[in-house]
């Protein structure tokens, strides 16, 4: 049950960067439910692989190269995720930084028993 809570809520989180930022569309909760879901698999699949990939770059930059990292990421799932558009780079750098601030506040929910 806390995984579909958080699964909605992502979604709205996803709804909320699109409404804060103008150079990010998307069509409805439909869509922004698809968009968590191709970010999930991104995030599980695709990001140790390039983090991995990127580390010298990490640690020259003292992590810095990470926001450039999930910039990209967020572009690829725009690009995977019918109903889901990012206009440029800057765009899609203030949309994960957004997305990477909020996010763990969704990950402290609980629900059920303690």
């Amino acid at each position: 049950m806390t995984l579909l809570i958080k699964w909605v809520l992502f979604a709205f989180l996803i709804m909320f960067i699109a409404w804060v930022l103008p150079g990010i569309t998307i069509t409805g909760f439909l869509s922004a439910l698809f968009v968590v879901v191709i970010l999930s698999l991104v995030n599980i699949f695709i990001r140790p692989l390039i983090n991995l990939i990127s580390l010298p770059l990490n640690v020259l930059t003292l992590g810095i190269f990470s926001l450039v990292i999930n910039a990209l990421l967020f572009i690829l799932v725009a690009r995977f995720s019918p109903g889901f558009e990012i206009e440029g780079f800057w765009n899609a750098l203030f949309g994960a930084l957004i997305l990477s601030v909020l996010s763990p506040f969704i990950d402290k929910v609980k629900i059920g028993k303690k």
